[in-house]
């Protein structure tokens, strides 16, 4: 193995910990890829690969702890999975530039949010009901935008679980499951381009999958103060790469 090979697998152990945690490990994932020398085409494909292996051990873990029912699981895998081959599809007709657009207006709506409402974190609810319109059409989205580009998405997703009236943990986990969704639905699209080059894909996709699960077990130990700095710190961070990339 060379030195790439680990250098991806830390990448993606560092940056799915992150991404467990608040969302936003695509700062870290693609930009880093970049560095190396990996065209940003393959780069997109391997980390809609390592992701969505990532975000099925998050599933795994959530199966046998039993912190929502399967049910629930199923039902935003779909909405998710279909959403992320739209999103893919776009991709051929959508420029980054009006991607980033987009996704900076969203993230900066998202800061808004998150500021103006602090008790925003402290709510809770039954795990088990995800069932007004909004919680799928909202998931949708998201997934429509991670297909196709992806900075964020997590976050994204963990505001609008917030605003479900869920908890920040389990908000964090369902990001998770919308993650994997997505990841499919792009990945199978993606692949047929060619750019999926295994020997990257695969050493990110074990430093991924480790980093989530520390992610998830860390995440509980997290107090609500320190988890909504570290939200906010993220969207600032994207909005800041996105400003960067775009103007």
């Amino acid at each position: 193995m060379d030195s790439t090979f680990f250098l991806l697998f830390f990448i993606g152990l560092f940056s799915s910990f992150l991404g467990t945690l608040a969302g936003g490990g695509g700062i870290i994932t693609l930009p880093a890829m970049m560095l190396v020398g990996i065209p940003i085409q393959v780069g997109i494909a391997t980390n809609k690969f390592s992701s969505g292996i990532a975000s099925f051990t998050s599933i795994l873990y959530l199966i046998k702890n039993k912190l929502f029912s399967i049910r629930v699981m199923i039902q935003v895998i779909i909405i998710a999975f279909f959403g992320g081959t739209v999103g893919a599809i776009l991709t051929s007709s959508v420029s980054e530039q009006t991607m980033n657009i987009v996704a900076l207006i969203l993230l900066v709506f998202a800061l808004l949010i998150t500021l103006k409402n602090k008790q925003l974190m402290n709510t809770v609810t039954n795990t088990n009901q995800v069932s007004s319109s909004w919680s799928r059409v909202a998931p949708f989205m998201i997934a429509v935008y991670d297909g196709g580009f992806g900075p964020g998405s997590s976050t994204f997703a963990i505001i609008h679980y917030l605003r479900e009236k869920f908890a920040y943990v389990e908000s964090a986990q369902l990001a998770r499951v919308l993650n994997f969704g997505s990841c499919v639905g792009a990945f199978i699209i993606f692949y047929q381009t060619g750019y999926v080059q295994w020997e990257y894909a695969i050493a990110l996709a074990i430093g991924s999958a480790i980093g989530t699960q520390i992610g998830l077990r860390a995440l509980p130990r997290i107090p609500l103060k320190v988890a909504r700095t570290l939200l906010l710190t993220i969207i600032c961070l994207l909005i800041g790469q996105v400003v960067y990339k775009t103007f």
